[in-house]
């Protein structure tokens, strides 16, 4: 059995183990709808003591046993009892004689005994009383939804962490689970325009797709209501909804006289996160993210594209540039489909369900066919892990900028109010052994500062060529807790953000020419190996 499979069931056991880069999974106005939870039960949205301990005591305890660093549950359930000044500013709290007193505007309110233990369910409690005798002498305190509550305690407790720890309240994390897991819906995309509701996208063998849906359809009613009025986050939430449950639409179509009705039965929808093409003998494959669809996605693009070309295929491009990141397991089954054997990727952290190898399961896909992966500054996680493990094995060569440098491993913890804590407790290492955090993938062919009229490649590299190798070579020897280092080594390949049509042009050289193909593998191997030097015979 390979690596592969056995981190896979590995990472089965968590709800979801990720790597993304914080904030840019921005959402958008595509396919449908509001996902039901999948959650056994939900507690009251109406704030209860009792509720709050159960959640605090869940939160607190998934903080100090699965972070990447040891933390102290005092620290934890101190800074966010601290965070009930983030609902009432007029509300402190200090230390004092081993104890804890509540303020409001400098007049002690209450007084409460520290836990004596590392009981994380006393510290919960605690924590609930001191809400409890908040919510007393406070009006703003006692006017806030549950949600509000958790969400200024959780953001207190978090606030010395690192920065992709962190709390989603039920809507944001039902949203985010959406996005990594899909949801129910039809499979449409749309934009509104001037109040009307436009069909952008019809999904592939999606229910929209089968029902007879177009692009340019204008929706009018959906589920009897008209869409007037409606913003972009309505008609998503009138849209979905749970898998197997019916939606009915009144669509107006250009040339088509009345109104037509839809009634459609909503399915399970994985964002679309794979756009292939094939041009000229090269396949381009664009990932935008990771999400659970991703490597089944690209897998099947691969296999049609290769099937059904008209022509010798020389090579394809893997673009990764402005990827976010996305599922961990995602990205490495994405490396997977391009790499015969050899590692992936490790992850390394203080709960030992973090400590995880993964090697490759023993086919290529696509048997070898030369390989350029584009990444940039805003290549992130994910798509770092993709990048790092096809340069570091030789499988491919890398092109672009050096990516964003994060380099570290997410679970994410789901508490009895649909919420969840986003929580940082791993580090990924390359084939290679380097930590990508702080530091990033350093392509073999860097682009930064090159411009599009720049034709001259091939003079541009063998001028840096050793400039490159000693680069790649320091890259894999960086400690992960020398960031000022590492920020250093950075500048070599400065990160830029390269969305034109340039790395793609590079790209093409590259495979278009077998010698320099050969040649930029060996410089991102490191070292000046028979193929190198022929290529730099060639070029002299």
């Amino acid at each position: 059995m390979s690596g592969l499979s056995r981190c896979s069931r590995r990472l089965a056991r968590f709800p979801v183990v990720f790597v993304v880069l914080a904030g840019l999974l921005a959402g958008c106005a595509s396919l449908t709808g509001t996902l039901t939870s999948d959650a056994p039960t939900s507690e009251s949205k109406e704030y209860t003591s009792q509720a709050a301990k159960r959640i605090f005591t869940a939160g607190y305890g998934s903080i100090t046993e699965k972070y990447i660093e040891p933390v102290d549950i005092k620290s934890i359930a101190l800074n966010g009892i601290r965070g009930l000044g983030a609902l009432d500013p007029a509300l402190t709290v200090e230390e004092r004689d081993g104890g804890i007193v509540l303020m409001r505007s400098d007049k002690i309110q209450a007084r409460f005994t520290l836990p004596a233990t590392r009981d994380v369910d006393a510290w919960a409690g605690l924590t609930a009383d001191v809400m409890a005798a908040g919510r007393k002498v406070s009006d703003d305190l006692r006017s806030a939804s549950a949600e509000k509550v958790y969400e200024a305690v959780f953001d207190g407790s978090l606030s010395d962490l690192d920065v992709f720890s962190r709390y989603a309240g039920a809507e944001e994390a039902r949203r985010n689970r959406a996005k990594r897991e899909g949801f129910g819906g039809i499979g449409i995309r749309f934009r509104i325009h001037k109040g009307a509701v436009r069909v952008t996208w019809v999904i592939k063998s999606t229910p929209a797709r089968a029902a007879g849906m177009k692009v340019g359809d204008r929706i009018i009613r959906i589920n009897g209501k008209s869409v007037e009025g409606m913003k972009s986050e309505d008609v998503i939430s009138e849209l979905r909804g749970p898998v197997d449950s019916q939606v009915s639409l009144t669509i107006a179509r250009s040339g088509v006289a009345n109104v037509m009705p839809f009634e459609i039965v909503r399915a399970h929808i994985d964002s679309t996160t794979v756009f292939a093409r094939i041009e000229d003998g090269i396949a381009v494959f664009r990932i935008s993210s990771f999400n659970r669809g991703t490597a089944r996605s690209l897998r099947e693009k691969i296999v049609e594209l290769l099937r059904t070309r008209n022509e010798e295929t020389k090579g394809l491009i893997l673009d990764l540039r402005a990827n976010p990141g996305g599922l961990l397991k995602q990205s490495v089954r994405v490396a997977d489909l391009f790499l015969a054997e050899g590692k992936i990727s490790s992850s390394r952290g203080r709960h030992p369900e973090s400590i995880q190898f993964f090697d490759a399961g023993g086919h290529d896909i696509t048997h070898g066919l030369p390989m350029v992966v584009l990444v940039d500054g805003k290549s992130a996680s994910a798509a770092e892990i993709v990048a790092a493990a096809l340069q570091d094995t030789g499988r491919a060569v890398v092109a672009g900028t050096t990516s964003f440098g994060k380099g570290t491993v997410q679970t994410v913890i789901r508490l009895p109010n649909d919420g969840e804590i986003t929580l940082t407790w791993s580090r990924l290492f390359t084939p290679a052994g380097n930590v990508l955090h702080g530091l990033g993938v350093r392509p073999g062919v860097c682009t930064s500062g090159l411009s599009a009229g720049q034709r001259n490649l091939w003079s541009a590299l063998m001028a840096d060529r050793q400039k490159t190798i000693a680069a790649l070579s320091r890259w894999r020897q960086s400690p992960h807790d020398k960031p000022e280092a590492r920020r250093e080594l950075r500048v070599s390949c400065p990160a830029e953000r390269r969305g034109d049509k340039m790395e793609l042009a590079v790209a093409r050289m590259i495979l278009e020419d077998p010698a320099l193909y050969a040649g930029v593998l060996g410089l991102a191997a490191g070292a000046a190996n028979d193929n190198y030097q022929k290529a730099e015979n060639r070029g002299s």
